[in-house]
């Protein structure tokens, strides 16, 4: 497929901010299943300085410095990616066996993939998890078999609601309620596979979305999504990781499918979330966010209002943007909820 993805973020600030430094993870990556073909960050005020820089998983993000007094951010990516449908896995190594392979002994040969069996910040090792999950993972099963069994799970027995959780409500609150949003689904999934010692990370990106029948395509009606990657050892070197959508109960190799677009990977929402910083100024703020990805050559109808959110920003003085809560992974249709 050719995607072109559009991410629309505005910050309205009172009182005036005078200066301040952001990070932004905007820009897809580049897989196996998907090429991209051209991305464009457009920022105003124009940035004083503006810097592109690969984070330690290999994501590409932009640093970008403010020096003018302004009372509005506008951020607006343009994305042209092309998506392949991912390659059939097989996969047979029991989860036991993965479990082995990643627990710390000295002077075993560093794997890449063991920093994700770690618990982080949003992400942490609790019994609860390791009860969930105890149901998929049956002695001597495969742990690509338990893995989908665990997606699904989650999928059926969780209830998408939008405005259920924060950004920052924790995966063991989202757990207990058995509701939240795609952000939560990942990380209660991810959460569940590291309990057990298995290493499991977080993906940000986008998704294809389908209008109701016979209604256009709406600019900025879409959301970012986010969805779960989990390391297989017996898959070919360099292509261990299988992805997991916990939300619209789909998996695949590389990607849950030729429909999504990959943007960033890590240890959870907190190391790749789309704008992050610190301002010197604004005391509160408004956030208005909207997302469009549609096939190359569908145009659109015009565009909807954006989700918009009030946050005060504490500190006059030092205060943090706060990481954008953005509808976070929508169903693809109200039947996949």
């Amino acid at each position: 497929m050719l995607l072109q993805v559009t991410h629309d973020t505005r910050y309205r600030y009172m009182p005036t901010v005078e200066t301040a430094q952001h990070m932004a993870y905007m820009q897809p990556r580049a897989h196996a299943s998907q090429t991209v073909l051209e991305f464009v960050l457009q920022i105003s005020p124009t940035p004083a300085l503006m810097r592109n820089i690969d984070d330690v998983y290999g994501n590409t993000r932009c640093f970008f410095s403010l020096q003018t007094p302004h009372e509005v951010l506008s951020v607006v990516a343009h994305s042209l990616v092309s998506t392949r449908p991912s390659p059939i896995v097989t996969s047979v190594m029991p989860w036991e066996k993965v479990r082995e392979l990643f627990r710390y002994r000295a002077g075993n040969r560093f794997d890449p993939a063991s920093e994700f069996v770690y618990p982080s910040p949003f992400v942490p090792r609790h019994i609860e998890f390791s009860a969930y999950a105890r149901a998929s993972f049956t002695p001597g099963l495969p742990l690509l078999s338990a893995c989908v069994d665990l997606m699904e799970r989650i999928h059926t027995e969780f209830t998408y609601e939008s405005q259920s959780t924060q950004i920052n409500t924790p995966a063991l609150e989202a757990l207990a309620q058995r509701k939240g949003v795609c952000q939560d689904f990942s990380h209660i999934m991810i959460a569940c596979l590291r309990t057990l010692g298995l290493p499991a990370r977080y993906v940000s990106g986008y998704m294809l979305t389908h209008p109701p029948e016979g209604q256009p395509r709406l600019v900025g009606s879409d959301a970012s999504h986010a969805w779960v990657s989990v390391f297989l050892p017996d898959l070919p070197e360099g292509a261990g990781w299988v992805d997991f959508d916990p939300t619209n109960k789909r998996w695949g190799w590389h990607a849950p499918g030729e429909d999504y677009v990959t943007v960033a990977t890590g240890r959870d929402f907190g190391d790749v979330s789309p704008l992050r910083g610190v301002i010197h100024g604004g005391a509160s703020h408004t956030l208005t966010v909207g997302v469009t990805v549609a096939p190359v050559g569908e145009h659109p109808a015009p565009q909807v209002p954006m989700r918009q959110t009030q946050t005060p920003s504490g500190s006059p003085h030092a205060a943090q943007s706060q990481s954008q809560s953005q509808g976070f992974g929508n169903p693809q249709s109200p039947s996949q909820n």
